[in-house]
Parts: C-alpha cells; structure tokens; sequence
C-alpha cells in the first residue's frame, strides 16, 4: 500500500512597511514563500507548485505576487 499526498509549507521572506491597497494603513505586509510538495510515505519530495503571497497584516488581505517582484522585495535599497 502506497501512502501519497500533498504538503505546503510556508518561508517568510520579508516584511515590508506600506500602505495598504484595501485599507489604507500603514501597515506591515508579510512576503510569504508558498511550495506545495508531493509526499510519499509522509517524505517530501519534490515541489509541484510555489506562489508568493503579500499579507496585510492590519487588515488580513492577501494578494498573490509574481516571483520577480517577491524577489525584488528582497534586495537592498539603496540610500
């Protein structure tokens, strides 16, 4: 008997400081790295899919962004 599923885990890239779309805040927004995996006897194996998701963390809305931006999100600014 094969055991197989699916696993998501969650990376916290970075957290940025602006206002927000839907609430107008200032808030926090958290850049979270999602891969959901192919499981077999409860082992992750490979990736099938990964999105990056903004989170306000004022209001709870949540966006999907595209990979370059999550990525640019993560290189320092210069002054």
């Amino acid at each position: 008997m094969l055991i197989f599923g699916f696993r998501v885990t969650s990376a916290l890239l970075t957290t940025l400081t602006y206002v927000c779309d839907r609430c107008g805040q200032p808030a926090a927004h958290h850049v979270v790295k999602r891969s959901r995996k192919f499981t077999l006897f409860f082992i992750p194996l490979f990736p099938v899919s990964t999105k990056y998701v903004d989170t306000c963390t004022y209001c709870g809305r949540t966006l999907e962004v595209p990979k370059g931006q999550a990525e640019a999100a993560l290189a320092p600014r210069a002054a």
